[in-house]
């Protein structure tokens, strides 16, 4: 069935939805509800037997959703109406939530629903709920919408009176220094995470403070500003203090729109001197603290845990991963696992912070070259077997730096998007060397000029993975760790570790992995050297969420089923779910 997906914009999970829809056999195209575009126009040239719309921030016009059935997914449960679901349920504190499934009509929010889905609410900021339980419960109701749609025999149920809530706006969201209690600042914080971020005052600034951690072991006058620790600030509350990694200034009238950056970053020279506060010694994360990079070892197997906002990595991240990563090759272990425990793994350099550079240029190149040192370190270990387990979304050079492990495992719920050319670059991170070497040169040439997205199991299909673990967003870390002691544990382990050697010898004897990363470097420094190049106006729109003047060409094209790895690439082993005995890869992989 040809089902066209409208959006305000191609988020995560619109494209979570472009990509799952595909691997049930239907073909999907998108178009995006931007000013200036006629709706209606675009839809006829499509003529779909049916629209989705997974995020729109405007109602579907009356033509459109007259003439063509039109399902709206709204994140809240039956009943819940307003442009402020998940804020509102984060900030009141709510435990359960869900996501609903409903019939276009006149009024936002009010139609009759074709399916809905509970789902938990852990203590995490909006954006990462959003992408983890809130996606999963939207996944789970848009596929049993369609199902319901495509049976011809479904009469959707109308809605309950429920109440309609206003935009939840600063005057809510501010934040009583002097008042409110660490749980309630993390609330409020969370609430707003990634947009729009709470309003505050800093140094006589406005700024938005973008995510919040509670921390237990520090406390001072509230509101001051107590320390520092990985270019994030902690601040007193009432009774203990948060961290906040990540602040954007107000606009004023006339200036160019603000970026969000690393907190210790944006505030610069305004910042007096903190102390950088480490985190507490222990392996118990509630205990430490809130911390961006973290290592711990259960057995023969290490954990290299890593959450950077937004999953961007900026030169310094990148350095401080790789010297951490040196530190886990450094012990004796048998299997590294490198990732997250939820939320984004990676989607590479960070351009936030090198839009904000005084010379944007030469900082893009210092990250590029400080992500591929980290790759190179990966591609290079031949002493244990390293995984990279990814429990969220992945992207460009994030992708790339997962594919350098000997095995990539995903969360049934991840979307990867393995290509660079939407943001004008040709890309690094070695994968002129990984990717063919993973898909067969043929689908990794059309990963990269289709540059769309990919679901798990599509990456398991494909060859992207090799492994898709079937669980909630909380359970991934625990699912992950038993898997790897089982890795380890595997009679056959000792001797793929004995041949990764033996392995990188020949390659470096065919062509050394130093004659892909030159190329590739070549033709990005090129790039970032002309200032004429699309990449800095992408990456200047991209960091300012310009929205687009239309639909990007290849979205507007229907897109079908993915098919498997081709002849050549590396076929990856077809292990899904957590309750295989052997975990040993097939013997061509």
């Amino acid at each position: 069935m040809h089902i066209l997906l409208v959006a305000s914009a191609f988020n995560s999970l619109t494209q979570r939805v472009h990509a799952e829809l595909r691997d049930r056999g239907h073909t999907t195209a998108v178009e995006l509800a931007v000013p200036g575009h006629r709706l209606y126009e675009a839809v006829r040239r499509h003529d779909p037997r049916l629209v989705v719309a997974p995020m729109l921030t405007t109602a579907i016009p009356r033509e459109v959703w007259t003439a063509w059935p039109c399902l709206v997914v709204h994140p809240g449960p039956p009943g819940d109406r307003g442009p402020s679901a998940l804020d509102w349920a984060i900030q009141e504190g709510a435990q359960d939530w869900g996501v609903t499934v409903l019939q276009a009509e006149e009024e936002m929010d009010a139609g009759a629903v074709w399916a809905s889905a509970r789902c938990p609410v852990p203590p995490v900021g909006k954006s990462d709920l959003y992408r983890g339980e809130v996606a999963d419960a939207a996944l789970a109701a848009v596929v049993l919408a369609v199902e319901r749609f495509t049976s011809g025999s479904y009469t959707p149920q109308p809605q309950w009176a429920g109440r309609a809530r206003p935009y939840l706006d600063q005057s809510v969201r501010r934040i009583d220094w002097s008042a409110d209690p660490t749980r309630t600042v993390v609330r409020k914080l969370r609430a707003a995470d990634s947009r729009p971020g709470v309003l505050d005052v800093l140094y006589g600034e406005e700024w938005y403070l973008h995510g919040g951690h509670p921390e237990h072991r520090l406390h001072g006058a509230p509101g001051a500003l107590l320390a520092t620790r990985a270019g994030a600030v902690c601040r007193a509350t009432a009774d203990g203090a948060v961290w906040i990694p990540e602040l954007r200034p107000r606009r004023l009238p006339g200036q160019a729109p603000a970026v969000k950056l690393p907190a210790v970053t944006a505030l610069g020279d305004r910042l007096p001197d903190l102390p950088e506060f480490a985190p507490a010694p222990t392996a118990d994360a509630r205990r430490r603290g809130w911390t961006d990079l973290s290592y711990r070892e259960e057995g023969d197997v290490g954990f290299l845990e890593f959450s950077f906002p937004g999953g961007a990595m900026s030169t310094a991240q990148c350095r401080r991963l790789l010297a951490a990563y040196r530190e886990a090759c450094a012990r004796p272990t048998g299997v590294l696992v490198l990732g997250g425990r939820r939320d984004f793994f990676s989607n590479g350099i960070h351009l936030g912070v090198i839009e904000a550079a005084a010379d944007p240029a030469a900082e893009s190149w210092a990250n590029i070259n400080a992500i591929d040192d980290l790759v190179e370190a990966v591609l290079t270990t031949t002493d244990r077997l390293v995984v990279c387990a990814l429990g969220g979304n992945a992207a460009a050079g994030g992708v790339m730096l997962a594919l350098a492990a000997d095995e990539v495992w995903c969360r049934s719920g991840t979307v990867l998007n393995p290509h660079y050319r939407l943001m004008g670059l040709y890309g690094s991170e070695y994968w002129t060397y990984s990717l063919p070497r993973r898909v067969g040169a043929a689908a990794a040439e059309r990963l990269m000029r289709e540059a769309l997205p990919v679901s798990a199991e599509g990456a398991l299909r494909t060859g992207l993975a090799d492994r898709v673990i079937e669980c909630a967003p909380g359970d991934f870390a625990a699912q992950v760790a038993r898997l790897a002691a089982r890795l380890a544990a595997v009679p056959g382990t000792p001797s793929r570790i004995a041949a990764k050697k033996a392995e990188l010898d020949r390659q470096e004897a065919v062509e050394p992995l130093s004659a892909f990363r030159d190329r590739e470097l070549a033709r990005m420094r090129r790039t970032f050297d002309d200032p004429d190049a699309p990449y800095h106006a992408l990456r200047r729109a991209f960091v300012a969420k310009q929205r687009p003047v239309g639909t990007p060409p290849h979205l507007t094209r229907a897109a079908g089923p993915r098919v498997a790895a081709e002849p050549g690439g590396r076929s990856a082993p077809r292990v899904t779910g957590t309750d295989q005995a052997d975990l040993s890869p097939s013997p061509d992989a």
